[in-house]
């Protein structure tokens, strides 16, 4: 029987959100137990072997300004690097990579077992240890008991997952791998708010058996754009995705076995991720398309296995390999795994604090799919956040929140403990009103110095990071120290309107198609900067005005955010007010006004009448 008195943390389940809050934990210093069901699924990507892409990216590179482990992960074990959007402006641009699926997991797995402060148990956690209505520990299948001050719940798809193809349905958290239903049974004990969403994968297909000759390629960009600001290369080889396309034929055979999927079949009661959309409910929702591009993406460099990206499916497995055939190069393709829907309990994600921690249940942070969101990066960001407060809250020092003008880290919490979840929530550039200042090039300026004062960034970022922003900050001042008049500018052979207007060179970097070697011409030194950083700098000087702009919006919220709301405020008591939306306020219980604001249904008059309420009470205790 396994035995431990105590450790400051416990983190449940060794996915990506797991991973991330047990290193967090115990880089802070934290002694920190990571229990998982098999010490061989630390690290797994479930689903698509890929990090990053659309706002994900985001997600990661913010992790990594804040020392996290994901993006220094995808950096060793990516094999096609690529930066989506390239062509659109840089705040909406997304860094994605193809992994090799064994490299992440072996990679995740050594930087687990080398973390100091870290144990990595091997066990089920059945249920959790409580003192009165604190939770105070784990216990385990054989029956031991692990105490900790803070434990973080991070189950994925475990919590009583259901698998299914077709009309055959079975309890497992994943492929091959066991649901935790005692745990489920837990969470139901508390009373929280809870429902039940699904997700998908494809069939899995064997690159031997189909013909590659004739397709289309995707190839990995020339130069790749890294997850971490400490990685220099990719040392793997990078490789090209093949492309085909679902055809009439292959509608026919989904549309004529419809019935026998199980989410059209009725098996399913769980909300599937809408902008992830099963090969089902493409044919049914797109009724109009003849065709859907599907991705044959390589699983790895020494393995035969192809993830067809943009078919997932819970149709019986005959049906699969029927509609798989029907598609050019795929006509011989051999089905080396079963596509799969997977249905599982989430927690209302407005059950929750903004540090992740269950407002009514002291001591349990929840992170990942189990706060209804869909994701890789989704779930680590979380863990990194719950791994945080979960460490202050051992310290007994105040929790800390990610803003939304901050980080997309920020605002994806924010959306889920104002909002809730409707479906599995998917991180968008779209999401962040602030999106122009919340790059992904720039995560390490926003958030690696607040990371140092939280104290979870170490001494070599810090220093990686130092060198970085000091050249970032001499070039600025550089191209900003002296202005230039129209016909200066012009010498160069920049475009210009000779309006009498001096300018520095900085702000004749947001024009069009300026070049450095035309504004060496004024500032020679600035040559002199390493690529990286004249590239940084430039996109800083194409949004500075907007952001200018957009920082008086950022004024507003903050000072919003200043005016908190106290503790089991009464909003029954506001006259005026109505029953929906004090259900809701009741529901979410905002920590200040901006959240609050933020609300579904909220509006402005009702917004006066918490302001006021709140500043009677403050007038009344006075």
């Amino acid at each position: 029987m396994f035995h431990v008195k105590h450790f400051d943390v416990v983190v449940i389940g060794g996915g990506h959100a797991g991973t991330e809050a047990a290193h967090v934990s115990a880089r802070m210093g934290a002694s920190t137990a990571l229990v998982t069901m098999k010490v061989s699924g630390i690290g797994v990507m479930s689903c698509n072997p890929a990090i990053g892409g659309l706002g994900k990216g985001h997600l990661v590179r913010e992790i990594d300004a804040m020392d996290g482990i994901m993006g220094r992960v995808a950096d060793v074990s990516g094999i096609q690097f690529r930066l989506l959007n390239r062509r659109k402006g840089p705040a909406v641009q997304g860094p994605r990579t193809q992994s090799d699926r064994a490299v992440y997991q072996e990679t995740m797995l050594k930087m687990m077992q080398t973390t100091q402060n870290l144990t990595i148990v091997e066990g089920e956690v059945v249920d959790l240890f409580m003192k009165g209505d604190v939770v105070s520990g784990v216990c385990l299948a054989d029956g031991s008991e692990i105490s900790a001050e803070a434990v973080i719940l991070t189950t994925g798809t475990f919590l009583r997952g259901t698998i299914h193809i077709g009309d055959k349905s079975y309890s497992g958290g994943r492929m091959g791998d066991d649901a935790s239903v005692p745990l489920a049974d837990r969470i139901d004990g508390f009373g929280l708010p809870t429902g039940r969403l699904k997700t998908g994968t494809p069939p899995r297909l064997d690159s031997r058996t189909i013909n590659w000759d004739g397709l289309d390629r995707q190839e990995a960009d020339d130069d790749p754009s890294l997850f971490s600001f400490l990685s220099s290369t990719a040392p793997l080889r990078q490789i090209s995705c093949g492309i085909t396309h679902t055809n009439s034929r292959t509608h026919d055979i989904i549309r004529e076995n419809l019935d026998r999927s199980a989410m059209y079949g009725g098996h399913i009661e769980g909300v599937g991720p809408r902008y992830c959309p099963s090969i089902e409910d493409k044919i049914v929702r797109f009724a109009d398309k003849e065709s859907h591009q599907v991705f044959l993406e390589p699983e790895g460099l020494n393995d035969h296995t192809i993830y067809p990206n943009g078919i997932s499916t819970s149709l019986p497995a005959e049906i699969q390999v029927d509609y798989v055939q029907s598609m050019t190069g795929l006509e011989q393709a051999k089905i080396l795994q079963p596509g799969y829907a997977i249905e599982y309990d989430y927690v209302d994600p407005r059950a929750l604090n903004a540090d992740l921690s269950v407002r009514d249940v002291p001591g349990l942070f929840l992170a990942g799919q189990i706060n209804g969101t869909t994701g890789y990066e989704e779930a680590a960001a979380q863990g990194l956040v719950a791994g945080l407060n979960a460490v202050r809250r051992v310290k007994g020092v105040e929790p800390v929140h990610f803003r939304r003008d901050q980080s997309y880290i920020g605002v994806m919490i924010d959306d889920l403990t104002t909002r809730g979840v409707a479906e599995p929530y998917r991180m968008f550039t779209s999401r962040a009103e602030f999106r122009l200042s919340l790059r992904a090039d720039n995560a390490d300026q926003r958030l690696t110095e607040f990371g140092r004062d939280l104290g979870c960034v170490s001494d070599r970022r810090m220093s990686s990071y130092a060198r970085k922003n000091e050249q970032l900050t001499s070039m600025r001042d550089l191209l900003s120290e002296t202005e230039f008049t129209p016909k200066q500018i012009a010498a160069q052979g920049i475009r210009i309107n000779q309006d009498g207007t001096k300018r520095t060179p900085f702000q004749v970097l947001a024009f069009p198609n300026v070049t450095f070697e035309q504004l060496a011409g004024l500032v020679p030194d600035i040559l002199e900067f390493p690529q990286p950083i004249q590239e940084q700098v430039a996109r800083d000087a194409l949004y500075a005005n907007y952001i200018a702009r957009q920082q008086k919006d950022v004024e507003r919220l903050r000072k919003d955010e200043l005016l908190k709301i106290p503790v089991g405020f009464d909003y029954t008591a506001i006259s005026g007010l109505s029953a929906e939306l004090q259900s809701k306020l009741e529901r979410v219980q905002p920590a200040d006004l901006a959240q609050a604001a933020r609300i579904d249904g909220m509006t402005p008059a009702a917004l006066a009448l918490v302001l006021g309420r709140i500043r009677f009470l403050e007038k009344m205790s006075a």
